[in-house]
């Protein structure tokens, strides 16, 4: 990269790296020095916005989380969904039932390993590959009955079943963000494709649609909420993020959520200010496409299916015998690619 390349070249190589067209929903990130994370902007100087020193570590992540993700038009792109949200699955991000979790690992299974063998595949054997989370109950007991009813389908076949799961989770798009109450409590705050959430242990306690959202603020730690739902009834929501820098990033990315699941045009993006001043507080503006339009675009889109190279699961080193049972796809497996970026004087 030139020294001065902003944001957007740099996304826009790691894209077309990737094959993928509908990239909208998918962003940059990074953690600062002091651990804060950050969505890289595209509108600015991709040095300028490290504080660290090259080379620069950065992860290609889903931002915006598809309000359906079958309705994806290319299988590309639901693959990169299908990666992050297992992901989210196994980090605990994905919270639901055990049984739930069951089938959204035999869909992973399915996908990464073919057809279940009792030959190949000893009892235990699921439990070596990193489908849940660590934390999760002991799961085996239930996975076995589930498992079968998937035999036959084909990684995308697989993905598209997993996704479908996915989305029916109350869960499912979230990014959490760790705050307390005004009780002192600790919650976790998140935006979705539907609207705000706050989390506390493993329950969702407030669930608010976009559309009932007016206004969002942050002054140093301190983030609020404005809520208008029926009736005429308004509310404030305000929660504590651990330092300013945390609540400033909360604030960005619900302005940014905003706007990309509630507009209808991108023409409607309006500059917003952290304060009622004017001239006080931070400005920020949301400067890519909303999710009407992402649609609408992905719909014109009329090339051949990219070819695909799936991964594949990593067994763990404690089990180098599980056998990897034929694939059901034509698509050969490939190491993960690595992309090297340098940053050049000019």
């Amino acid at each position: 990269l030139q020294r001065d390349a902003k944001g957007q070249y740099l996304f826009d190589l790691l894209c077309h790296h990737l094959n993928l067209l509908e990239k909208d929903y998918f962003g940059i990130r990074f953690v600062d020095p002091d651990k804060q994370r950050h969505w890289l902007e595209f509108t600015k100087s991709v040095v300028k916005q490290m504080r660290a020193q090259p080379p620069f570590t950065m992860c290609f992540r889903v931002k915006f989380y598809p309000t359906d993700p079958a309705a994806l038009k290319e299988e590309i792109t639901r693959y990169l969904v299908f990666l992050q949200i297992k992901r989210d699955l196994y980090h605990g991000r994905l919270l639901c039932k055990t049984s739930d979790a069951a089938l959204l690992a035999a869909y992973i299974l399915q996908a990464e390993i073919g057809d279940y063998d009792p030959g190949k595949h000893p009892e235990g054997y699921s439990s070596k590959f990193h489908c849940l989370s660590p934390s999760c109950l002991p799961w085996n007991i239930l996975f076995f009955p589930i498992f079968p009813p998937c035999s036959g389908q084909t990684p995308a076949t697989s993905e598209l079943n997993f996704l479908r799961k996915a989305q029916t989770l109350e869960t499912y798009g979230v990014d959490p963000h760790p705050c307390k109450d005004v009780s002192g409590n600790a919650a976790f705050l998140a935006f979705t494709p539907f609207g705000f959430v706050v989390l506390q242990g493993n329950k969702r306690v407030h669930f608010i649609k976009w559309n009932e959202v007016t206004k969002m603020k942050f002054e140093g730690k301190t983030f609020y909420l404005y809520v208008s739902q029926k009736e005429e009834k308004k509310i404030v929501l305000t929660y504590f993020a651990p330092t300013p820098e945390a609540c400033k990033h909360l604030w960005k990315c619900g302005i940014e959520n905003q706007a990309f699941y509630k507009l209808e045009k991108s023409s409607q993006v309006r500059t917003v200010s952290s304060s009622n001043l004017f001239f006080k507080g931070s400005r920020f503006r949301y400067s890519g496409r909303v999710a009407k339009e992402v649609m609408e675009s992905s719909a014109k889109i009329k090339r051949e299916p990219p070819e695909i190279h799936r991964a594949g699961l990593v067994p763990s080193r404690s089990c180098p015998s599980i056998t990897h049972g034929p694939r059901l796809s034509s698509v050969p497996r490939t190491r993960r690619r690595a992309v090297h970026i340098s940053i050049m004087e000019g």
